[in-house]
C-alpha cells in the first residue's frame, strides 16, 4: 500500500480531525497546500496559531469576541430588553444570517446531557438568569437545537426562568427545523421562519 511521506501524511491526519473532512477531501486540502509557495502555507499556519490568543469569549454573552465585548454586545441599536439563548457560538451565527432578529443573545456553550456528563453547573445559566435580573429582560427566546437534548435544557431553563424571573414572556423558537438536525446547517429562510413563528412555553 503506497505511503505518503511523513510530513504529508501528518498534515491528512490532522486535516482528517476537522469537522466534514473526510480522507479524500483532507488529502485534496493538504495537495493543495503543497502546491501553493511556502508563503502562503506559513501565513496559514500562523494564523491558526495565533487563533486562540485573538479570540476570547465576550464578558457578557459568551459569544467569540477580539474585544472585551462581542460585534454584537457592543451595538448600542440592539434591543436590550430580549434574550436569545443559544448552544453554541455557531447558533447565534446562524441567526445573525437570517437577519431576522435584533435583541441581544446568551451563549450557554452546550446543552444539558447527563450521560456527557453536562449538568446544569457546566453550562452559562447562573449568567442568564444574572442577564435577565440585570437587564430587566422582557422576553427570553430559548433557541436551543431541536434534539432531545436541546428540548431538556429548553424545558429546564423555562423552569429555572419562571421561578426566578416570573414577569419575563418565555418563548421557544419554532419548530421549523428538521428534529435532529444542527440549527447551523439550516438554511436562514427556514432560520428566519423559526424565528417568526415562535411560540409561548
Amino acid at each position: 500500500m503506497l505511503r505518503y511521506p511523513a510530513p504529508l501524511e501528518r498534515v491528512i491526519e490532522e486535516f482528517e480531525r476537522l469537522p466534514g473532512i473526510g480522507p479524500k477531501s483532507a488529502q485534496r486540502l493538504a495537495f493543495f497546500l503543497l502546491s501553493r509557495p511556502r508563503d502562503q502555507a506559513q501565513a496559514l499556519g500562523e494564523t491558526v496559531l495565533l487563533l486562540h490568543e485573538g479570540i476570547q469569549p465576550c464578558a457578557e454573552c459568551g459569544n467569540y469576541a477580539a474585544a472585551r465585548l462581542c460585534p454584537v454586545c457592543a451595538d448600542d441599536t440592539r434591543d436590550k430588553l430580549v434574550l436569545c439563548v443559544v448552544e453554541t457560538a455557531t447558533d447565534l451565527m446562524a441567526l445573525e444570517r437570517a437577519g431576522e432578529y435584533r435583541g441581544l443573545y446568551h451563549v450557554l456553550g452546550g446543552a444539558l446531557s447527563p450521560l456527557a456528563g453536562v449538568g446544569p453547573a457546566e453550562l452559562r445559566i447562573g449568567e442568564l438568569l444574572e442577564r435577565v435580573q440585570r437587564y430587566g429582560t422582557e422576553e427570553v427566546i430559548l433557541a436551543t437545537s431541536p434534539t432531545v437534548e436541546g428540548d431538556a435544557t429548553a424545558e429546564f431553563l423555562r423552569q429555572r426562568l419562571s421561578a426566578t424571573a416570573p414577569q419575563v414572556k418565555i418563548s421557544r423558537i419554532a419548530l421549523g427545523l428538521p428534529v435532529g438536525a444542527d440549527m447551523d446547517y439550516a438554511d436562514q429562510v427556514t432560520l428566519a421562519r423559526a424565528l417568526r413563528g415562535r411560540t409561548p412555553m
